[in-house]
């Protein structure tokens, strides 16, 4: 396991993130491949050399074979990507869990930049700003209208330099300045709380490299809590997925010793590969094994909890092997929507110190045998968004979509449905409806929060109690070509 990885690098199966490594180019490239086609390899030169002396005004060379990378890249999948510096950056902070900032989480309300949650430890959080809370002004620039990743731009920053939030608090109904150092922050991916005594629920928003480790935290601390846990819901709703090995370790907590958790396969001998629940699978260090601690300081009650997990269409790839695994074993009921349908593995080789090549080397397959690639994984049970019904379920984008996605490998691609097309017509309609409602009327209800009607759904499962599942969702399934 040890050797395939150094050389295959840290695989990404999330719809947005990914891990890295550096590879050498010759090693990979040069393999079991075809003689370079040299004719067309001549028409590339030649291409570049007219738009360099022919272009009506002068051209960056630099760019130019920057944008042929990407091109090329793009042409692949909807996954497959050149970083060049600044998207590398953004991309290694993505699946490192960790940025230079003031440390909270936004959101952006009629143009008004809104404290959705401070980091816990966080410079913000020391300073004491509160949920809700209304950013108006970063240093001198008002964020009136600004786009919501211009603010969050002007927010991060360099370790130890300082900037000035201008914050409303309506509660108090103020406007006062805050002076905040930057520094690096750590962000949270897992969530718990005990919902009522015996009943638990976590989620997990991304597989990052700090998720197993927070994972691990949060199930000791509320086993500490309540000892006598009855049920749990693990919460994986628009997860887009991220590292492979998290999957891996988080599958295992709940999975008997040394079952096969996902396999995968591809061109290259080493995307040809069969992960387990073992810690060999995901450890990376002799040292820290945080799911094998959790284990044994929960005296191995997570292999045995009544568990419900809880999907729906933006569950995407790392997301979908936990909750593949645990539906192929019976481990735990199913409840939501059916999933993204991300079934492909990314690996991420770095080709300088700032720049790194995306791409996609493998599809994955559930313990069963199941290739989920657009198509997803089906729930045990149907549920709607809300009591009354879906609002803007039918408006998600899922990988069979996307253009350019892979096929699934063993079944037909799907064609547009005009009934699905309809009812994202009908969908588009009620969101410009709901928009012109004022904005505390108009939101879905905060994942697990006491108005999250599926999460209810998920702990009247657990008790044993009736469920009001779905009158309207069915399994999307691929129609056939004609």
């Amino acid at each position: 396991m040890g050797h395939k990885l150094k050389i295959a690098g840290w695989l990404s199966v999330g719809a947005l993130a990914g891990a890295l490594t550096t590879v050498s180019l010759q090693t990979v490239a040069r393999g079991n491949m075809a003689p370079l086609p040299l004719e067309e390899l001549q028409q590339l030169a030649a291409v570049f050399g007219m738009v360099k002396s022919d272009y009506v005004e002068p051209v960056d060379e630099r760019k130019l074979i920057t944008e042929a990378i990407s091109g090329m890249v793009a042409s692949l999948d909807p996954h497959s990507q050149y970083f060049d510096k600044k998207s590398f950056k953004e991309f290694s902070e993505g699946t490192s869990g960790r940025f230079v900032g003031v440390g909270i989480e936004i959101s952006q309300e009629d143009g008004v930049v809104k404290i959705v949650s401070p980091i816990e430890g966080s410079p913000a959080d020391r300073a004491g700003l509160k949920t809700n809370d209304l950013i108006t002004k970063v240093d001198d620039t008002p964020l009136k209208g600004l786009p919501l990743s211009e603010a969050v731009k002007r927010m991060r920053g360099e370790p130890k330099t300082k900037v000035v939030l201008t914050v409303f608090r309506k509660s108090e109904n103020r406007t006062f300045p805050v002076t905040i150092i930057r520094e690096e922050i750590k962000t949270q991916s897992v969530k718990s709380k005990l919902i009522e005594p015996g009943y638990g629920w976590i989620r997990v928003s991304q597989f990052q490299e700090r998720t197993v480790e927070d994972f691990a935290r949060k199930v000791e601390e509320m086993y500490k809590q309540d000892p006598q846990m009855k049920g749990l819901v693990l919460d994986l709703r628009n997860d887009p997925g991220g590292l492979l090995d998290a999957a891996v370790a988080l599958s295992a907590a709940f999975l008997p010793d040394n079952v096969t958790v996902v396999t995968t396969n591809g061109q290259l001998e080493e995307s040809k590969f069969t992960y387990k629940a073992s810690p060999q699978f995901w450890r990376r260090n002799s040292t820290n094994d945080p799911i094998t601690r959790m284990t044994q300081a929960t005296g191995g009650a997570l292999k045995k909890i009544p568990l419900v997990v809880l999907v729906n269409e933006g569950s995407a790839s790392a997301s979908e092997i936990v909750a593949g695994a645990l539906q192929d074993y019976k481990r735990a009921t199913l409840m939501g929507s059916q999933t993204f349908g991300k079934g492909s593995v990314q690996t991420v080789r770095q080709l300088g110190p700032d720049t790194a090549l995306k791409i996609t080397t493998a599809r994955y397959y559930t313990p069963s045998g199941r290739a989920i690639q657009a198509k997803g994984i089906v729930p045990d049970v149907m549920l709607d968004e809300t009591e009354t019904g879906n609002v803007f379920a039918a408006l998600r984008t899922r990988e069979a979509d996307l253009q350019k996605h892979l096929s699934n490998g063993r079944e037909a691609e799907e064609k547009k449905d005009p009934a699905r097309e309809q009812a994202r017509e009908e969908a588009m309609k009620k969101l410009e409806e709901e928009s012109r409602k004022p904005v505390a009327e108009r939101r879905l209800p905060e994942f697990g929060s006491d108005k999250d009607f599926q999460l209810a759904q998920a702990i009247r499962q657990l008790k044993g109690q009736p469920v009001k599942a779905s009158t309207t969702l069915a399994e999307r399934k691929a129609d056939k070509k004609e």
